[in-house]
């Protein structure tokens, strides 16, 4: 008998009964947005960041409305200009670019490698065009950032990490987001955190919080933060930043601060997830599996392989195939964006140059989510399916 695969793969798993609690004591409080707070309790917010902040090893958090927010805010506190040029990466999603053209940059899109980082040969070849790198740590691959940092520390490049698909990964032992000037992360409900929408911004860079918490929208009020540089810091930028509003509020906080304390083992789940459909796939004829390298501590919520130098068809009839037995593919290589797979060339936005071997690479990419709903035993089910598919398509292929 055929096996098929029943699960959801948008389906994420309910919201712990202890965030739920704290979620309804902020609504009955009716004091939801973060500065309306109550005698000395410092809020929901304000606790999250602190909180956030001790996690990410960092001195200074902003919790703000989304991830696409933090990534424009941090542009903006590093006075990136209309006009500027900003290094970033070309496989990456829709946000990235968005949040370089939100502020009137262009974007310069850097090359992808098989390992589906960033191409540090790329970027050392182009980093005499921009002071600033936007860097996706794009389906959660983290580049080699030992290379990648000595990189741009030589070329006086300021680089902002976007963790969306990072939270709780590490490089050589060093969380992501650390080793830029900012990092940023998501809580939108496909990330590592679910509040619906929401993020981070992080640093140790005094000023460059300063110049975030007034973007943010803190109305003076940046005295009331607990991880955010001491008052004396705002006294300049807080008459020279515009109000860019942004906060999060204390409903999101109160959601995320129970998730925040279970963030490492959930990580774990993630990747004994990954792990299971890595090793169902291994071997497979027409597929490559991309290994990740033992410096890297990651964290597994979705999972990428390649079908290289596949003809359109053939790669549209796995994905038809895998479909019908319940399995959900996205493929980064159709000509036409769809969902969350457009690709550098799609953003019209965003002026590009060809580059050959990265859409080589990008043709060849294919997706999934990996919810923690779903068993280890039905990600081996899945791997199963996968290598079914793949393998009877290819043998129609390389026959």
């Amino acid at each position: 008998m055929t096996e098929m695969f029943t699960g959801n793969f948008t389906q994420q798993e309910p919201i712990p009964d202890d965030a739920i609690e704290a979620a309804v004591r902020v609504m009955r409080s009716g004091r939801l947005h973060r500065y309306n707070v109550a005698g000395d309790d410092p809020g929901e917010v304000a606790l999250l960041e602190q909180e956030f902040a001790a996690a990410m090893g960092v001195k200074y958090c902003l919790a703000v409305a989304s991830g696409g927010y933090a990534l424009g805010c941090a542009l903006r506190a590093l006075g990136v200009k209309p006009g500027d040029k900003v290094l970033t990466n070309a496989f990456t999603l829709a946000p990235v670019p968005g949040a370089i053209a939100s502020v009137g940059a262009v974007p310069v899109f850097v090359g992808v490698t098989e390992a589906l980082v960033i191409d540090l040969d790329d970027l050392a070849a182009k980093a005499d065009e921009a002071d600033v790198l936007m860097l996706s740590h794009m389906r959660g691959h983290l580049a080699d950032m030992d290379r990648l940092m000595a990189i741009c520390d030589a070329a006086g490049i300021r680089v902002i990490e976007d963790c969306a698909h990072t939270m709780g990964a590490r490089w050589r032992g060093r969380l992501s987001g650390t080793d830029g000037v900012i990092g940023c992360y998501s809580t939108q409900t496909y990330k590592h955190l679910n509040s619906g929408e929401g993020g981070f911004l992080v640093t140790d860079d005094a000023e460059v919080m300063a110049r975030a918490v007034m973007l943010s929208g803190s109305y003076m009020l940046y005295d009331r933060h607990l991880a955010a540089p001491a008052p004396d810091v705002f006294d300049t930028i807080r008459y020279e930043t515009p109000n860019v509003s942004g906060r999060m509020d204390h409903l999101r906080a109160a959601i995320l601060r129970p998730q925040l304390r279970r963030l490492s083992e959930q990580c774990e789940r993630w990747n004994e997830r990954y792990r299971a459909v890595e090793d169902g796939l291994r071997g497979t004829p027409g597929l490559t599996v991309v290994e990740r390298p033992d410096e890297e501590y990651y964290v597994g919520s979705s999972i990428q392989f390649l079908l290289l130098d596949w003809a359109v068809e053939p790669v549209q009839e796995v994905i038809r195939r895998c479909a019908a037995r319940g399995v959900e593919l996205k493929w980064f290589g159709g000509a036409e964006p769809v969902g969350f797979t457009s690709r550098y060339d799609s953003w019209r936005y965003a002026p590009s140059r060809p580059m050959p071997a990265s859409d080589r690479v990008l043709r060849g990419i294919i997706d999934m989510r990996l919810p923690l709903t779903f068993s280890v035993e039905d990600c081996r089910l899945i791997a199963r399916i996968i290598r079914g598919e793949v393998g009877a398509v290819w043998q129609g292929v390389a026959g």
